[in-house]
């Protein structure tokens, strides 16, 4: 059996270990980058790049403090940016014959649009962190990186590296948490098996050597009759292959083997014989 409470929780301990790195490692790029507090300064240490493709559904935008206006590409997707809803609208589709028709075959049926509109207004004070490039026209751009974190947070740099410290801390934690109690659920795991084997091992041992004795009281008795007759060998009783005590009394349900007095049969879950798993015990009487 798969100890899959273990495995579950070795793998969550991995994913939770590898995000705590990822935030750990964002957090030194952002102590380590080039801070500009006026746009005007971008210009003396930009190197020139291009943009070879560009796939935006984004209007575009730009900052300006005054000194210098540089525009974010792609910042819909950076980390940090919280856009205010300007408008949210829904447009109900036309109806038509091809436009049932097709609702029709495809077992669906198109309601409408709905289209929201998510604003940045104007003034916001920003922190951008990417690639900053200039254009053949000398337009500067802040875009996404090729390596390393792009975010646009209204956060200060110094909020950025502090928040994202504590996450890398928390996910370290977390992974070290969930590695322990993996670990813990693989050993019990590991423990019940070994321990479950020996079991085995040990009603196997018990059933060879019932099955030894009872052959060598067969073979002594081979040859010793009754007076009227009659084989005593059949007359000797059959033990219980675990207490080798009491005549075995019980037969389980489903295998239907027969080896264990009702004793003995209340401490088990598996069959000695085929280690099948007992689901009923059932009393047997003999004359």
């Amino acid at each position: 059996m798969v100890p899959w409470g273990g495995l579950s929780c070795c793998l969550s301990a991995a994913a939770l270990y590898l995000l705590g790195r990822s935030s750990g490692r964002d957090a030194e790029v952002l102590k380590s980058v080039t801070r500009v507090n006026q746009l005007k300064d971008l210009g003396s240490w930009i190197q020139d790049s291009a943009l070879m493709l560009s796939m935006c559904k984004e209007v575009p935008w730009y900052l300006d403090d005054g000194t210098g206006r540089a525009f974010v590409i792609g910042g819909r997707g950076a980390s940090g940016l919280v856009l205010t809803i300007g408008s949210e609208v829904f447009e109900e589709a036309g109806r038509s014959f091809v436009r049932g028709t097709l609702d029709y075959l495809q077992g669906l049926k198109m309601l409408g649009v709905k289209r929201i509109e998510r604003v940045l207004p104007v003034g916001t004070s920003l922190t951008v962190v990417g690639e900053a490039v200039t254009d053949d026209i000398g337009t500067i751009r802040i875009q996404r990186p090729h390596k390393g974190p792009f975010y646009v947070s209204d956060k200060t740099i110094d909020q950025l590296i502090a928040n994202l410290g504590k996450w890398s801390r928390w996910y370290k934690y977390a992974s070290m948490g969930f590695t322990v109690f993996g670990v813990y659920l693989l050993v019990k795991h590991a423990f019940r098996y070994v321990m479950e084997r020996k079991r085995h091992w040990e009603y196997r041992r018990r059933v060879l050597a019932a099955a030894a004795k009872r052959t060598g009281h067969e073979d002594e008795g081979s040859n010793a009759t009754t007076e009227n007759g009659v084989d005593t060998h059949h007359l000797m009783p059959d033990l219980c292959v675990i207490c080798l005590e009491q005549e075995y009394n019980s037969v389980f349900v489903p295998c239907g083997h027969m080896c264990c007095c009702m004793t003995c049969s209340s401490h088990l879950t598996n069959c000695p014989l085929c280690r099948r798993r007992i689901d009923q015990v059932v009393k047997t009487f003999r004359h």
